[in-house]
Order: C-alpha cells, then sequence, then structure tokens
C-alpha cells in the first residue's frame, strides 16, 4: 500500500466486516495487540491510537466516511520565540518583515511548527557562514594591531557579500 501518510485521505466501507471489527475491539478493551501472521511480532495499540481506531470504525460502521487530516503543530508567537531564543516582538517583526511565515486566524498569529524550524536551521547556517566568513588564523608571535586589521577587513567583505 504505497499513499501518502501526512496527505488527508478518506475511506468509506461497503462491506459488513466492519462492524465485526467495532464488535471485537469494543468487547476486547482497551488492551489491543496488533499482530502479523505465521511467527511474526506484535504490538500493543497506544491508548491514543485505540481510541481513533474506535472512532474511525463506529462510523464505518454506521455508513459514514471517514476522513483522516493529519494536522502539524502550531505555534504562538511566544512559543516560537522561546524555540528561538528570542524576545516576542523579535518574532513579530520576522512575521511582519517575511522572514518568518505565519497564519493570522482571527486576530492572533499561529506559526508552523516546521517553518520554526526551518527559520532556525537557516539562521544557524547563516551564523557558520558568517563565522566562517570572518574567521582569521591567529599567529602567537603576530602583532595584535595586524589581527585586528585582518578581522575588521573580514568583517566589511562579509557585510559587503550580505549585502
Amino acid at each position: 500500500m504505497s499513499m501518502s501518510v501526512m496527505a488527508a485521505q478518506t475511506y468509506q466501507v461497503s462491506d459488513d466486516n466492519v462492524a465485526q471489527v467495532r464488535d471485537f475491539l469494543v468487547e476486547h478493551g482497551t488492551r489491543c495487540l496488533l499482530a502479523e501472521d505465521g511467527e511474526g511480532g506484535q504490538v500493543e495499540l497506544p491508548k491514543t491510537v485505540y481510541q481513533a481506531l474506535v472512532q474511525v470504525v463506529e462510523a464505518l460502521a454506521a455508513g459514514k466516511p471517514v476522513t483522516v487530516t493529519p494536522q502539524e503543530p502550531h505555534l504562538t508567537t511566544q512559543q516560537a520565540a522561546d524555540l528561538l531564543g528570542v524576545s516576542r516582538p523579535t518574532v513579530v517583526r520576522l512575521i511582519d518583515s517575511g522572514e518568518l511565515r505565519a497564519e493570522r486566524p482571527g486576530s492572533r498569529r499561529r506559526l508552523l511548527l516546521s517553518d520554526v524550524l526551518d527559520f532556525r536551521e537557516r539562521r544557524r547556517e547563516e551564523q557558520y557562514a558568517m563565522l566562517a566568513a570572518t574567521a582569521v588564523a591567529l599567529d602567537p608571535d603576530a602583532d595584535p594591531q595586524d589581527v585586528i586589521d585582518r578581522l575588521r577587513e573580514a568583517r566589511k567583505a562579509a557585510a559587503e557579500q550580505n549585502g
């Protein structure tokens, strides 16, 4: 079975076997195992998976189609700020400038966790690139003023490159 796990999918069952599955789940309570045919392994269903399965099977047994739509976690601007190690107003400025994507359902901004993590990774890569661009080899016998001048030149070149 090859399908995208993260895509929304609607299911509808036309046979009565689903009623048997529903009865089995209800009869055996919250402790159910998934087992492989033959000498395969088995795993116990976590409670939340069991509850979702019961809800899906009950709807299918009633003849109703069921759509499974995975949801990605949303963050508030404060949660995003905490994750990024910046202030909430900084997150708002990043959103307003277009550097960080956010949705605005109603009056509050919401950010997708994946967008915040992607931004954090891009920012780290930029920081590492800046460090590499401004690094100079230190010679213990070098004149301190010469080292300072080389650092200034490296920073100036990196600033010009970043525009």
